[in-house]
């Protein structure tokens, strides 16, 4: 029972587990990791549909969803994964996993937020529903069996991130652009291997996913290779398209590809130079240059948009 191994949790990681304050409660959500779900904007800023505050409020609502959602799956790993993550050099320090925070008060705290995810999702429609529960799925399927099988490891997070670029189109009713889900799908991929690269270096003896032994350096820099080209080509042949023309009205996207080349090159030369590379958000809030190359992207996509309308 949860309860009666909690007195074992605090004593394992030689701190009592009633200590709890808000802000280990605030650690474990991983507020930091919400930024993923940013993806879920994507298809509302390509919709030219800013005007519609009904539409602009459904999108809110499901960022605000998968937020609750993902921070609920992470306590439910955490819980999953305590007794592995106490020898992880920096993961033995989640509140989890260092006793400050009870079993029964995770697994309360994480059908908290499952249900607050899914009211919200009820109040936007069915779709999000699905799509929020398709995700709840995946990650189940994750923690129990996929995480540990090479390549499909790594699948499973990106499918995550589609998910999440599901959620702000189909869920809220705009129709999804297949240039849209390609980009994500090979972007996050580059993540994901760029990840678990980052990870063979850092963690040493047993600390580290079980998984990374399947994996070599050799191997995941060819497959980061092949995600970087197919990210910058399928972004690059979006932007040209003529059915992308034709829907914003203007054939300047492409000059919005520098930007995201040299955002590309950056997160490979921090991969190279191992800056905490196998935490894809905080390089995002913490690297300058990422942070400048994502605002002017950003703010390029929105000029070339509104002068396309």
């Amino acid at each position: 029972m949860p309860e009666s191994r909690c007195g074992s949790i605090g004593a394992a990681s030689g701190r009592r587990p009633d200590t709890g304050t808000i802000m280990h409660y605030w650690r474990s959500l991983r507020p930091q990791q919400w930024i993923k779900n940013a993806f879920v904007w994507a298809g509302f800023l390509f919709a030219h549909a800013w005007h519609d505050p009904s539409l602009a409020a459904h999108v809110a609502a499901a960022f605000v969803a998968f937020c609750f959602l993902a921070s609920a799956v992470y306590i439910g790993n955490d819980w999953i994964d305590r007794d592995a993550d106490r020898a992880h050099p920096l993961k033995r320090d989640r509140p989890i996993a260092a006793g400050r925070i009870s079993l029964a008060a995770s697994a309360s705290t994480s059908i908290a937020l499952a249900l607050a995810a899914f009211a919200l999702g009820t109040w936007v429609g069915i779709e999000l529903v699905a799509v929020l529960l398709a995700y709840l799925v995946l990650n189940a399927a994750y923690s129990l069996g996929l995480k540990r099988m090479v390549i499909i490891d790594v699948i499973s997070v990106a499918l995550g991130f589609l998910l999440r670029l599901l959620a702000g189109t189909l869920g809220v009713g705009i129709a999804p652009s297949p240039w849209l889900l390609m980009c994500g799908l090979m972007l996050t991929l580059l993540l994901g291997f760029g990840k678990r690269r980052a990870e063979l270096v850092a963690v040493t003896g047993d600390s580290g996913r079980a998984v990374l032994a399947e994996y070599s350096p050799a191997l995941l820099d060819r497959l980061i290779t092949v995600c970087v080209s197919g990210t910058l080509i399928s972004y690059s042949l979006y932007t040209i398209s003529p059915q992308t023309i034709a829907l914003h009205g203007s054939a300047n996207l492409v000059y919005t590809v520098p930007i995201v080349t040299y955002g590309l090159f950056r997160y490979l030369y921090l991969l190279d130079r191992q800056y905490a590379a196998e935490d894809p958000s905080r390089l995002l809030l913490t690297d300058h240059h990422l942070q400048g190359a994502a605002l002017a992207w950003l703010a390029a996509v929105v000029w070339v948009l509104t002068q396309g309308s």
